[in-house]
């Protein structure tokens, strides 16, 4: 019998990651969208507003083109900078 922790492991191995790729509803993108019309619209560059949310700029990058399933935390970090709040920021990307 394999140890406990082998079996939760083996199960694991037909959970699907969602990312940019399998997101058939477009989640990510609607999300990115928002976010890089919000901080266009702030006037912030995509360094301005990392920086501003402490995320790498090339993830930011990567979130606004919808290519990253973003944390809550940094759903947060990137609302507060942008002065909303995270519900805020999904109601405006229609999630």
């Amino acid at each position: 019998m394999p140890w406990p922790i082998l079996r939760i492991l083996s199960s694991l191995e037909s959970v699907t990651r969602v990312s940019g790729i399998n997101d058939p509803n477009e989640i990510l993108q609607r999300i990115g969208r928002a976010i890089r019309e919000l901080r266009t619209e702030a006037g912030l560059s995509q360094e301005a507003l990392a920086d501003a949310s402490s995320i790498d700029r090339s993830h930011l990058g990567r979130i606004e083109r919808g290519e990253r399933n973003l944390s809550v935390l940094n759903l947060a970090r990137i609302a507060r900078a942008l002065n909303l709040s995270g519900s805020g920021l999904l109601e405006i990307a229609a999630v």
